[in-house]
């Protein structure tokens, strides 16, 4: 896997650099704002990770090109439909003043951008009417595509709370899209998301565990935005996927953003966007996770975070692994994805009312 490697390299030397020399750079890439209720880092940290990713990208679909014009051509493409929602969540980590609104607009031009450079538009979700609709009014499809793929890109963002967090749940989804795409046989999909495995990689030996960089909103939604391109592109090419393989894939970082929503709107009362600090990954964080003696030592609490992720690694993994074994079923893919939901209820509820379902998995991670 030349083009993974070739990534992993570009990747990890770009985001080297960047962390090597922060000193230059630190006074507009630093995520210096630690004490929002998002924050759980004491010092500054660049995050602008996803620079480095898409460099790794670019550099081995370039580096392809040359070997299979195909293959990189198809890479080359979704690089540049990809750029408005990267560029926008890229300013919002330069200036830190680009709200939701306009990233979620980018998001939807760059799936927009993919749909007519590659014809990645879902006609089918395997829900009754909906698939009428779809069939139906290729306008709709059209909007609901560029949605979806919108919404996707934002849960990746959503998410990206901790050190290796978001990025590793997305390395577990980008491999179980690979399997597929080789078992039918599309080297094209396949490549892409070993190329985003590859720099994702690169990434993760500076961000994880010791946060020396961050993923940022230009790295979420590049990503996020990748993942829900491949797999509409990989359903639309493919009818013997069930179109509820990539939804459960993507079901943590899916319904994650699904019930921040619900919790917001409904039970607080409060603009969906407004940030708070109720995530699954953030009371796990806060209840889960022996706490520091030191709360001011950056080392200690940069092993508290690390400590957080591998606790979502095995959720998202639960939803993962049925996908990838019943990837043509769409009934036990459909029974998976409400067993996933049950059981992401059942221990948010644990967790707020401090029972905790995860005594085993603190014995094993600590």
């Amino acid at each position: 896997m030349p083009a993974l490697v070739f990534a992993f390299l570009i990747s990890l030397a770009a985001n080297f650099f960047i962390v090597r020399y922060k000193n230059l750079h630190l006074h507009l890439t630093a995520d210096s704002d630690i004490s929002g209720v998002q924050k759980f880092h004491v010092l500054p940290v660049p995050r602008i990770g996803g620079a480095g990713i898409f460099l790794g990208v670019l550099g081995a679909f370039s580096f392809r090109y040359f070997q299979n014009a195909e293959v990189g051509l198809f890479g080359l493409l979704l690089i540049f439909a990809s750029l408005p929602a990267f560029l926008a969540g890229f300013l919002e980590d330069i200036t830190k003043k680009v709200g939701i609104k306009f990233r979620l607009i980018a998001t939807i031009l760059s799936a927009a951008i993919a749909g007519l450079l590659l014809n990645a538009w879902l006609t089918s979700i395997q829900v009754f009417g909906i698939d009428n609709l779809l069939q139906v009014f290729p306008t709709f499809a059209i909007i609901f595509t560029c949605i979806g793929v919108a919404g996707v890109a934002n849960s990746f963002n959503i998410i990206d709370g901790y050190n290796g967090l978001s990025s590793m749940v997305a390395v577990t989804i980008l491999a179980g899209i690979a399997y597929v795409a080789f078992q039918v046989q599309d080297h094209l999909i396949m490549v892409s998301a070993l190329v985003m495995v590859g720099a994702l990689l690169g990434f993760l030996i500076l961000n994880y565990p010791r946060g020396l960089i961050f993923l940022g909103d230009g790295g979420a939604y590049l990503v996020g935005f990748w993942i829900a391109e491949l797999s509409v592109l990989l359903t639309a090419r493919h009818s013997e996927i069930s179109k509820w393989f990539p939804l459960l894939l993507c079901i943590y970082p899916i319904f994650e953003t699904m019930f921040t929503i619900y919790r917001r709107v409904v039970l607080m009362r409060n603009h969906p966007g407004l940030p708070d600090a109720l995530h699954l990954h953030q009371l796990i964080y806060r209840r889960l996770v022996p706490r520091p003696s030191d709360r001011r030592n950056s080392q200690l609490l940069t092993i508290q975070n690390a400590k957080t992720s591998p606790y979502l690694w095995a959720l998202s993994l639960f939803a993962v692994i049925p996908a990838i074994l019943f990837w043509q079923n769409h009934l036990v893919l459909k029974f998976f994805s409400l067993v996933f939901i049950a059981t992401y209820l059942w221990i948010y509820w644990r967790i707020v009312c401090f029972r905790s379902p995860f005594k085993l998995w603190r014995q094993i991670f600590n």
